[in-house]
C-alpha cells in the first residue's frame, strides 16, 4: 500500500520548482493533490506533467484575498476534507534597500505574507483534526544578505505566523511548522525575473559560500516537507532549515 494513500493535500505555489516537487512526491505515494499557481505557462506545464494522476491544478492569486476565499470553495468541492496544507507560494526580488519602491514592497508582502495568512485562515476549517500545515520560509529570515531585506522581513513574518497558528490550532491537534530552504536548484533559482546570466553568477557565488559547496535539490526539499507533514507527529511551531549549513555558521574543516 502506498504511504500516503487516502491523504488529500493542498500546495499553493505548486505548479513549479519546490512546490511541484513536493506534489510529485505525494502523488508517487498515493496522495490526492491540489496545486495552485498564477503563471499561465507554469499552470499549463503542470497540467501536462500531472495529467492522468490524482492531481488538480488551479489558478489562484495569493495576493488577492478574494482569490484565496474562492480557493476554499474549490478545495472543498474537489477534495472535501484535507490532511495537509503546504503554503509554498512566494516571490523573491533582489533589490538594494535604497532602490525598493512602495509598489515593490507591497508586492513582496502581499504575496509572501498576506496571502499566506489568509490561505491558512480560509483552509484551516477544512483540515482534518490531527492534520498539518507547513509554511515555506527561507534562511533569509535569519540572515543579513544584500538585496533581500524586504523579502527576509516577509519570510520572518511567516515564521511568526507558524508559531501563532500552531498555538491557535493546537486544540484540534493540527501541527504547524516551517521549512526554511537555503539555495535550492530550481528552474527559477528563486528569482524568476533575474536574467539567466545573473542566475548563473548567483548560483556560483552561493556554491562558493555554502559549507557543502552546492545547491540543494528539489528532492531534498520534498523529503523534508513530507517529514514535517506526516512523520514529525510530536513537532509543532518549529522551523526546519534545509540549507547545507549555510545559515548555521559552519566553517568546513580543511580537506
Amino acid at each position: 500500500m502506498s504511504k500516503y494513500a487516502g491523504k488529500k493535500t493542498v500546495i499553493t505555489g505548486g505548479t513549479h520548482g519546490m512546490g511541484l516537487g513536493v506534489a510529485k512526491a505525494l502523488l508517487d505515494e498515493g496522495a490526492e493533490v491540489l496545486v495552485t499557481g498564477l503563471n499561465e505557462k507554469n499552470i499549463e506545464a503542470a497540467r501536462a506533467e500531472l495529467k492522468g494522476r490524482a492531481a488538480h491544478v488551479v489558478r489562484s492569486d495569493a495576493a488577492r484575498v478574494d482569490d484565496v476565499r474562492a480557493l476554499r470553495g474549490i478545495v472543498e468541492e474537489k477534495l472535501g476534507r484535507i490532511d495537509f496544507v503546504h503554503v509554498n507560494v512566494g516571490i523573491a526580488e533582489l533589490v538594494p534597500f535604497d532602490q525598493v519602491t512602495e509598489e515593490g514592497y507591497d508586492r513582496i508582502f502581499d504575496i509572501n505574507t498576506k496571502g499566506a495568512f489568509f490561505t491558512v485562515q480560509q483552509l484551516a476549517p477544512l483540515v482534518n483534526d490531527g492534520g498539518a500545515v507547513l509554511f515555506t520560509t527561507s534562511i533569509a529570515d535569519a540572515m543579513g544578505y544584500p538585496g533581500i531585506t524586504v523579502y527576509g522581513g516577509a519570510k520572518a513574518a511567516l515564521r511568526t505566523f507558524a508559531k501563532g497558528f500552531a498555538a491557535e490550532l493546537m486544540p484540534r491537534g493540527i501541527r504547524v511548522n516551517s521549512l526554511s530552504p537555503g539555495p535550492i536548484k530550481t528552474p527559477s533559482m528563486g528569482y524568476p525575473a533575474m536574467p539567466d546570466e545573473e542566475k548563473d553568477a548567483h548560483e556560483k557565488e552561493m556554491n562558493e559560500i555554502s559549507p557543502m559547496k552546492r545547491h540543494g535539490t528539489i528532492e531534498e526539499i520534498a523529503a523534508a516537507a513530507l517529514f514535517l507533514a506526516f512523520d514529525a507527529t510530536f513537532t509543532t511551531g518549529v522551523e526546519l532549515v534545509v540549507d547545507g549549513g549555510l545559515a548555521q555558521g559552519i566553517i568546513p574543516a580543511a580537506a
